[in-house]
This record gives C-alpha cells, structure tokens and sequence, in this order.
C-alpha cells in the first residue's frame, strides 16, 4: 500500500512488554511517489478483538518519536480504553519536537481511502485508521462540536498535517 518494503522497527521502551509478542511498528520511507515518512502498527490487533485495528502516522522526517507515540496509543487500546473513529488521544508531549500537536485525533485514512481502511486477513476485517497530530483546541472544538465539525474545519482550513508547527485549524 505505501509503495515500499516496510522496515521492521524494533521498540524496547516504555509499554512494549505489554503489548502482543507479535507487535511491531512498520516504517516506510519516502520514495518516487511520496515524499513522506510512514509509520504503523503491525499486531495492535488480535485474532479474538471484537473490533481489529490497526493506526498510521505520518511524518515529514524519520522519527522514532513516531514509533513511541504509536506504541504508547497502543497500548492504550489494549489496556486501558478500546479505541475508535473519532477518539482522541493526549500523547502527554508534543508529536514532534517544538510542535503545539500534543494529542491524536483517530480519523478514517482520507489520503488513501478504503483500499487502506479495510485490510482482509483470512476471514477477519481489520480497519487500519490514521493518527493525525492535533492541538488541544481542537480536541475541544471536537468535544463541543463533534468528530464532522472538526473535520469540516480541517478541510476548510487545508489541514498541513505534515507541519509540525502549525497553528491550531480553530
């Protein structure tokens, strides 16, 4: 899907030990196609999970910051509260370096659509969703508008989600 072989990452930091054995976070360079970094969770979903899932992020550079922040949203969702479209998560530090981004808004994957959202393994459907860095206003223009208001103004305010110093879309 992203145009290139992925490259294994190998986490030792943080919550790792309690996340499935087969966890691991793919990176996929930028190539001809696409000049951003890819990052994403391999095994956050589990063969009994009721609803499987799996996230990406994107990144303007390599950064194992990335690799923390999908390893700590991770474990989230399978220790502390099952996760889903629309819920936001407080990463407790900015996405990048110097970035008013310090919490992740889980978002249907609108640059590539359904050809990434719905992955068939055997006969399980896992939805593969994108982890977009957003500012705790928007967080709370979310809580007091909903998930399509946030959405909307993102869309009308040509939502930079590479731009790790941003302003906040509301």
């Amino acid at each position: 899907m992203w145009g290139v072989e992925a490259e294994p990452r190998q986490f030792s930091a943080g919550p790792i030990q309690r996340l499935p054995v087969d966890f691991i976070i793919l990176r996929y360079p930028p190539h001809a196609d696409r000049s951003i970094w890819a990052y994403a969770t391999c095994g956050m979903s589990q063969p009994n999970d009721a609803q499987p899932m799996e996230l990406h992020m994107f990144s303007p550079w390599a950064s194992p910051e990335i690799e923390e922040l999908l390893v700590v949203t991770a474990d989230f969702h399978r220790t502390g509260a099952t996760l889903d479209v629309g819920h936001s998560v407080n990463f407790g530090r900015p996405w990048l370096r110097g970035s008013r981004c310090q919490h992740g808004l889980i978002s249907l994957p609108y640059l590539y659509g359904s050809s990434l959202e719905n992955l068939r393994i055997g006969p399980r459907l896992v939805k593969c969703y994108w982890l977009i860095p957003i500012t705790s206003d928007e967080v709370n223009y979310k809580q007091q508008n909903g998930l399509e208001a946030l959405e909307q103004t993102f869309e009308q305010k040509c939502l930079n989600y590479l731009d790790p110093n941003r302003e906040s879309t509301v």
